[in-house]
């Protein structure tokens, strides 16, 4: 095993080149023991410990987006009146990620490449369309990251790229919820989770734990956009089964995740819309 701390990202990237699938970026590094090798002198990997890239901890709002840099940790949005004003969503995503020794390690690029279903931050990134920017020595990419992942722990980053910004348009959103659902409502992996918005682009419905990756729900948004009458969750059964495929596993059941699913979309669409049975707007 060996380790590179480079200080510029013309490094970094050339040791990404070099080295490719055996190149392992890390940031916060709050996974890292959780995937840690049993024989860690075997393991012929090398890690590139991106902490000392300056260049990439800043995040700026700019007139059209919300800009993170690679190292923007969680703790930073939770420290940005700004974000709380204007993409609340994000804060709410940050307050349920972990303690506070995490908040403050763990970065919102890092949750991306990590590419769990279950991952709290891409969650609220997706539904606000956010995009991911790609570096190599070659150039910059810019991929939607709604279609960024390509499968379990799968996605389009090429062994030579790095992850060196998430781009957040800038709009109004008339809806913003995040709804997490754990043995506790931090400091735990999610069971079941849900991002809505609501904006001239339209509604974004987003899962999380409930398919191979965190995934868009482009059923329940065409629902949503034609005012499908909603009567009761299970008015949402049929579009659960057509955009997800949640499985049982160790902390849940398939069976509850679709049904506490579609209750905490019922609930929340009952808040905003005058079409859902008890709605009140």
């Amino acid at each position: 095993m060996k380790v590179l701390m480079p200080t510029t990202l013309d490094q970094a990237l050339a040791a990404f080149a070099e080295l490719r699938e055996q190149a392992v970026p890390i940031a916060g590094g709050t996974d890292l023991l959780a995937h840690w090798p049993s024989r860690p002198l075997d393991d012929d990997r090398t890690f590139v410990d991106l902490s000392g890239l300056v260049d990439l901890r800043d995040s700026y709002w700019m007139p059209d987006a919300l800009i993170l840099g690679a190292l923007t940790s969680f703790g930073d949005i939770l420290d940005a009146p700004r974000a709380a004003a204007e993409m609340p969503l994000l804060v709410e995503a940050a307050r349920v990620l972990g303690a506070v020794q995490i908040q403050s390690r763990a970065t919102w690029v890092g949750n991306i490449a990590n590419a769990s279903p279950a991952a709290d931050g891409v969650l609220a990134l997706m539904a606000l369309d956010a995009t991911i920017e790609l570096t190599s020595l070659q150039g910059v990419a810019f991929v939607p990251l709604d279609a960024f992942y390509t499968g379990y722990k799968q996605t389009r980053r090429q062994p030579d790229q790095l992850i060196t910004a998430v781009h957040i348009p800038r709009c109004e959103r008339t809806i913003q919820s995040f709804i997490k659902v754990g043995t506790r409502r931090a400091q735990a992996i999610t069971k079941v989770g849900l991002a809505i918005t609501r904006s001239d682009a339209g509604w974004r419905i987003v899962a999380g734990s409930m398919a191979p990756t965190v995934t868009r729900c482009p059923t329940m948004e065409a629902m949503l956009e034609s005012q499908t009458p909603l009567t009761t969750p299970a008015d949402l059964h049929e579009a659960i089964c057509a955009d997800l495929s949640p499985i049982d596993d160790i902390r849940s059941t398939a069976i509850y995740r679709t049904r506490v699913f579609a209750n905490i979309l019922y609930h929340e669409l009952a808040a905003c819309c005058s079409w859902v049975a008890g709605g009140t707007a």
